[in-house]
């Protein structure tokens, strides 16, 4: 059956799709911009970049590998968010293998409904953002996230076949950026703040997985996402400067309520409820979790870093942070976090592409 038809016609929803679907009434001004002589270099560098580095989700990853419901993504057992408290001892083989089945799909399940926005995100900038240079790398970004939701769609449906819908938390602050008619607001939302998020939650899956269809997949997605906050962070570094002081806190501020609320989504509280094991003891326990509070702490080293490289970094950002207990990677190299982005993947794709002559080179001999 054609991948996109029985994508239409599965239903593997752990709660009622209607929960997904919502409306944005979306702001901004379309901006034309016929000065097509000047560019900024590292723009063009990324635009010429982002051609280069296109491919093809049906081709690079190899989907007919199998994926165990009961342990989607191999990760080890300590990893689990409830691991240690009274109700995951409680639980049987069994009913564990069902914690970490929809632990693995409502996380991909934030992935696919993050990507989507970015894809309406970026499909915005290419039309309120000023410059022409930003509009021509914007447009590669917007087949960059066509092929994100393309592949966490078909792993959801075909792999792990359950789907959740989007935590309230993430939706709320998709609702703020895509409403916002400032075209920087939507940069500092989607670039720097999900994006940055998220690629430190793919670097997590891509270090520590050992199911290999999901390492590969988080690892050529954080190649293209690498350049998404490059793009964002050259933007804004240019444009925040030129802001009153009275703008930058407002910003700040946004930044601040943005990352409360990203902290507080990812107790999965939807999961919990579902499951119906002791909802309020698995949050409480998570809440109190030193493991748990380092895992949290960790999805913010990509976002702190950027925050202060562009200039949004005051005194009442840096006491929200720490409160928050992420202040200290504001001094983090982001540059050589993204190069070593880039390099994985290459080498990853360079060790499949290996691996393909030698097949070929097996098949010729026989």
């Amino acid at each position: 059956m054609n991948f996109w038809r029985a994508l239409v016609s599965t239903r593997v929803y752990a709660l009622p799709i209607e929960q997904t679907r919502w409306e944005v009434p979306g702001g901004g001004t379309t901006v034309f911009d016929w000065n097509y002589d000047e560019g900024r270099d590292r723009l063009l560098g990324l635009y010429e970049k982002g051609k280069k580095k296109q491919w093809d989700a049906a081709e690079r990853l190899d989907w007919s590998i199998e994926v165990d419901k009961n342990d989607p993504m191999g990760v080890p057992e300590q990893t689990i968010a409830i691991y240690g408290s009274r109700v995951w001892d409680s639980l049987g083989p069994k009913e564990r293998g069902m914690v970490r089945h929809h632990l693995a799909s409502w996380q991909f399940s934030q992935f696919l409904h993050g990507e989507q926005g970015a894809l309406i995100c970026s499909a915005k900038i290419v039309h309120t953002v000023p410059e022409i240079d930003a509009k021509f790398y914007a447009a590669t970004q917007v087949m960059d996230e066509a092929r994100h939701v393309e592949v966490y769609s078909r792993y959801l449906h075909e792999k792990l076949e359950l789907a959740y819908p989007i935590n309230p938390g993430l939706k709320a602050l998709l609702n703020d950026v895509i409403s916002d008619s400032r075209w920087d607001m939507t940069y500092l939302g989607m670039q720097v703040l999900i994006e940055g998020l998220a690629l430190a939650a793919f670097g997590l899956i891509r270090d520590n997985a050992a199911e290999p269809l999901a390492q590969a997949l988080n690892t050529y997605v954080m190649q293209d996402e690498a350049r998404h906050v490059a793009f964002g962070r050259l933007a804004l570094r240019e444009y925040y400067p030129q802001l009153t002081q009275a703008e930058r806190d407002e910003r700040e501020e946004f930044c601040i309520e943005a990352c409360y609320m990203m902290q507080e989504r990812f107790v999965g509280e939807e999961v919990w409820r579902n499951l119906d094991i002791d909802a309020d003891e698995c949050i409480e326990y998570m809440r109190n979790s030193q493991h748990f509070r380092a895992f949290r702490s960790h999805l913010f080293s990509r976002i702190v870093p950027t925050l202060n490289d562009i200039g949004l970094f005051g005194d009442k950002m840096k006491r929200a942070f720490g409160e928050m207990g992420i202040i200290g990677y504001e001094e983090y190299d982001v540059e050589s976090m993204m190069e070593e982005d880039e390099k994985i993947a290459g080498d990853l794709d360079r060790a499949r592409i290996e691996q393909v002559e030698q097949a070929i080179e097996l098949g010729a001999g026989d």
